[in-house]
């Protein structure tokens, strides 16, 4: 049995938790050592730029498929437009996603 997945997977799971663990920590640190010195502790600018930066990545690496054949080309861009256009009468995060993913999965397996 080939384990490459499984490292894979292990790995981009240890590699999201300690993005998002890290700055807690960092900032946890910084607000405890604020509160020793009686100072205000304000929020870097760079970490309130992280999610968004990252959520943006993943969308961008998300727009390529993996197999660059037509059909491929097609499912992405019908999932994306389902995708928004559930987002534009939605305004959440969770349905417009699902409905994304069901629409690419649709196309990739009944076509």
């Amino acid at each position: 049995m080939d384990y490459s997945m499984w490292i894979a997977l292990f790995s981009i799971a240890v590699g999201t938790y300690l993005i998002r663990l890290l700055p807690y920590l960092w900032m946890k640190q910084k607000l405890t050592k604020s509160q020793r010195e009686d100072s205000i502790a304000t929020m870097p600018t760079w970490l309130t730029v992280l999610g968004p930066t990252m959520i943006a990545a993943m969308f961008g690496t998300s727009l390529v498929p993996a197999n660059l054949d037509t059909l491929s080309w097609i499912a992405t861009l019908i999932g994306t437009l389902t995708t928004f256009l559930v987002w534009t009468q939605t305004r959440s995060m969770g349905w417009p996603i699902l409905c994304g993913v069901i629409a690419f999965g649709i196309i990739k397996l009944c076509f």
